[in-house]
């Protein structure tokens, strides 16, 4: 294993034990169910006499399998690991502390600290392209047989999982299960995003010339140049078009106050890059 894989499944680990954390003293105490594999396995957990963290294990081995067979080995080493890892750790937190109360005292608090760690653990699985399986192989199972966006997917199978604890809990408890599934799903998006937001930076200027030259060369990124007319003078201008990065597109500011502070530039968000090469 080089050191990029023991980086890689050092922060797989550590993102896992986040998430496990996360679920352990803040969702269990409170007997919020906000929609993930865990979160079914409390709701089973009060009719099969099992522990959660065993009950986590066997459907995250279960929706491994049904995964493989119906969709295929695409969830790699990654997800296998850390669906493994995190009902592990999750047994070794019972064992630690088998009468643990809620840490708040409060149900609406759990919830939103259950939010914030599970979103710090989520992140880092993402950046490293890593999965927790669970909930995340139902969606995907979802999108290639029933054709439902997978960002739906995920929203559908977690709130039905949030429904489901109107089998053993009381409705404030169902009610606290589907918000807390709902702002968790926008923490989700806001990770799977956000991380890797890139701005699309469209600049006319008189220096395109070495702000292109500080593109390619400096920041190390692409661009397009497009002639364009101006409508008010009908002078031709050259239009240079760049996709950066946070910290490119930071570089790139500051580069752009130094050598044209008047440069007319518009700036976008963009969410999601994919190129097909083409074919001759």
């Amino acid at each position: 294993m080089n050191k990029r894989a023991i980086k890689e499944y050092g922060i797989i680990t550590i993102g896992t034990a986040i998430i496990a954390a996360a679920v352990f003293f803040f969702m269990l105490p409170s007997h919020v169910t906000v929609g993930s594999a865990s979160a079914l396995a409390m709701v089973i957990g009060n009719f099969v006499p099992l522990p959660v963290s065993a009950i986590t294990l066997v459907l995250n081995v279960v929706l491994l399998l049904i995964g493989f067979l119906l969709i295929g080995p695409e969830f790699g080493a990654k997800t296998v690991y850390a669906s493994i890892l995190m009902p592990a750790i999750m047994r070794v937190f019972e064992l630690i502390f088998p009468n643990l109360t809620s840490i708040t005292n409060e149900p609406i608090l759990d919830v939103l600290g259950y939010i914030l760690v599970v979103g710090s653990g989520l992140a880092l699985l993402f950046s490293v392209n890593a999965s927790s399986g669970g909930l995340d192989i139902v969606a995907k199972i979802m999108n290639k047989y029933l054709n439902i966006e997978l960002g739906k997917a995920m929203s559908l199978s977690g709130m039905l999982v949030a429904l489901s604890s109107a089998l053993c809990f009381d409705k404030a408890t169902v009610v606290l299960s589907v918000i807390g599934t709902f702002f968790g799903g926008m923490i989700v998006d806001h990770f799977i995003f956000g991380l890797n937001l890139k701005r699309r930076v469209c600049i006319v200027s008189d220096e395109y010339e070495k702000i292109l030259h500080y593109i390619l060369h400096e920041i190390h990124s692409g661009a397009t140049l497009y002639e364009g007319i101006g409508a008010y003078t009908r002078k031709k201008r050259t239009e240079i078009i760049a996709i950066v990065d946070k910290q490119e597109y930071r570089m790139l500011m500051e580069f752009m106050k130094k050598t044209d502070p008047k440069a007319f530039m518009t700036v976008y968000s963009v969410n999601d890059i994919r190129y097909q090469p083409k074919r001759y």
